[in-house]
């Protein structure tokens, strides 16, 4: 037993030890470019390079900000990556529900076809809904930049799974004391689905906050450019200015850096929610 006991606490520092080198891993590029926003151009291209500033400056972000309307940009992805993800959790509650407590024909079929859309990568229809959308008159436009987000399969099957938790007789008990379909998803189901419903609004957000090829495509006004493209806007043709470039990096990662912070137990709360039953 005394070996068995060794052999798992060995296993279990082992494995949060490899946890904790990958997440240094990922983690130091990140803070590298934080340091590079604060440093003087001659600093930065100085060989060998240092890791952290001599001298401290805040022109990076004044100029990254005068140069280019980045809060338009910062609020064009807030109004992208906000609505888009409000009307996926409402999107992937109501077909989680359908498939949960709805017993219809072709329903495994049906969703079997959800979770097959999972694996054709997104790339492949990239040019066939830029079509639909430019003959909907949609370039230009909000709704055109947010339509290819949603609905998304892997929410609904997250909300599927965590729906599966609760018993059919719930529902039934609920229709016998007069409770409507609609009553009992609106009245019962989702205030005690707030977890899962949490993880999929913040997953989804900060998803479609760092977008960048479809925002770009079907939009050619700078004023409708979102902030993953209108970083790019600072590459000048005679060459590229690293300060500017992280700083506005920086800012860009600070809201999603914010919301992951804040609502990170209940994304992982909602995650185990949504995986308790197959």
């Amino acid at each position: 037993m005394n070996r068995e006991k060794t052999i798992k606490k060995a296993k279990n520092v082992l494995y949060q030890a490899m946890a904790v080198a990958i997440g240094v891993v990922i983690i130091i590029p990140i803070i590298y470019a934080f340091f590079i926003s604060f440093m003087p151009a001659n600093e930065i291209m100085r060989m060998p390079p240092k890791f952290l500033p001599e001298h401290w400056i805040l022109d990076n972000y004044v100029f990254a900000i005068s140069t280019t309307p980045l809060m338009r940009f910062m609020l064009n992805s807030l109004i992208l990556a906000g609505v888009s993800s409000i009307i996926r959790v409402i999107t992937a509650a109501m077909a989680g529900y359908a498939f949960s407590f709805y017993r219809f024909p072709g329903r495994q079929l049906i969703f079997y076809l959800f979770m097959g859309s999972m694996m054709i990568p997104s790339d492949v229809v990239l040019i066939t809904n830029y079509q639909t959308v430019a003959r909907l008159g949609l370039i230009n436009t909000y709704l055109g930049m947010m339509i290819i987000f949603l609905c998304n399969a892997t929410n609904i099957f997250l909300m599927r799974q965590y729906f599966l938790s609760f018993s059919v007789s719930l529902k039934e008990a609920a229709v016998i004391d007069g409770a409507s379909n609609l009553g009992f998803f609106l009245k019962i189901l989702l205030p005690v689905s707030t977890p899962v419903m949490t993880t999929v609004f913040i997953s989804s957000f900060i998803s479609v906050w760092n977008t960048y090829l479809w925002p770009m495509l079907v939009t050619n006004d700078n004023l409708m450019r979102t902030v993953q493209v209108g970083v790019t806007m600072l590459n000048f043709p005679d060459g590229v200015v690293y300060g500017p470039i992280m700083a506005a990096s920086m800012l860009v990662l600070l809201p999603t850096l914010l919301v992951f912070l804040i609502f990170q137990k209940r994304i992982v709360g909602g995650i185990m929610g949504g995986s308790v039953k197959g």
